[in-house]
């Protein structure tokens, strides 16, 4: 048995003073996955922080951003009135990222620091993960990779970012504010990721002795439409084969302004500015989406496992372009 210190932190200075005493230290908090790491033998922490009494709850609308705190649960998120009126691309990612016990458990904070799925990593039995091991190698890259990453991926790593969330949220130019010993930070979200191919070992630019404390999501213009398209093998409970977080504000035909995520596809939440730049500007039509999607995954690395994503990816960006649009045609 694995024994370790167990901490209930109930102040956010605590639990950055916590951190930095200690390099080996772990926070807790639902949808983080840190536990099912412990278990497996992944993690091996001495000492672990329970933040979940942090006050770090609420929802506020300041002007045009709203702002949430790192422990509102998905399910509060998903329910707030704010989000259903301005925001229906971050509800539907919310309702199709978890069931509803899930939602109810797991935090905005967690989900968006929730580890790669990748069999290989979760496995500590396999030897080549450069995750784990750095310079060992990538186990998936000749193993069976059907659920693994096409963009953002190299030899190195093709592990996938599996949060629905966070592709609504990198489309939506949303920020991340940091807690650190000395300071705090604001953090874009379209920065707060590293691809596995820049660091295998290291998904994000938070800092050890650094807590996640509030994320801040701009509000777009009343006008604008917004959805997410989630392909799974099952209509439920599963994570995405390919996913799509579209908001469009359109001028009679023609598209003014486009924001686009991808997801189950990106060692990283993906945001396709190829796609974007097709887009705005240009007339909404299925021919110009068609070039969108085109040009999102024209440098994807793929290996025989994942060469399927390709085409599904840009099937799936053009399917949802068309549904936020309103063109089928």
């Amino acid at each position: 048995m694995r024994t370790f210190d167990y901490v209930r932190a109930v102040d956010t200075q605590e639990v950055v003073r916590l951190l930095a005493d200690d390099p080996a230290a772990s926070c807790l908090a639902g949808g983080t996955t840190q536990l099912d790491l412990m278990k497996d033998g992944v993690l091996e922490p001495p000492r672990l922080i329970d933040i979940t009494r942090l006050p770090l709850h609420g929802i506020e609308r300041r002007g045009e951003s709203l702002h949430v705190g790192a422990l509102v649960t998905m399910e509060e998120l998903a329910a707030d009135a704010t989000v259903a009126e301005r925001l229906p691309v971050v509800r539907e990612a919310l309702l199709l990222g978890a069931s509803v016990q899930l939602r109810n458990m797991a935090t905005i904070g967690g989900n968006l620091l929730q580890r790669t799925r990748c069999r290989y990593f979760r496995d500590p039995t396999v030897q080549a993960c450069n995750k784990r091991a750095p310079d060992s190698g990538c186990a998936a890259v000749e193993g069976v990779a059907r659920m693994h990453a096409v963009l953002g991926a190299s030899e190195r790593c093709i592990a996938l970012h599996a949060s629905d969330l966070a592709v609504a949220l990198v489309a939506l130019d949303a920020l991340v504010h940091v807690q650190g010993v000395s300071e705090r930070r604001t953090v874009p979200l379209t920065e707060f990721y590293l691809t596995a191919d820049e660091s295998p070992r290291r998904e994000n630019v938070l800092e050890h002795a650094e807590l996640i404390t509030e994320v801040e999501i701009p509000l777009p213009p009343a006008a604008a439409r917004s959805g997410y398209l989630k392909v799974r093998d099952r209509a439920s409970y599963e994570f995405a084969l390919a996913s799509a977080a579209v908001l469009l504000l359109l001028d009679g035909g023609t598209i003014r302004r486009a924001r686009v995520g991808l997801g189950g596809v990106g060692t990283k939440p993906w945001r396709a500015y190829e796609a974007e730049h097709v887009l705005t500007g240009a007339p909404a039509t299925t021919a110009t989406f068609t070039d969108a999607a085109e040009a999102t995954m024209r440098d994807a690395f793929t290996v025989p496992g994942t060469a399927f994503k390709v085409p599904l990816a840009r099937r799936t960006l053009v399917r949802e372009l068309q549904t936020v649009s309103g063109v089928t045609a």
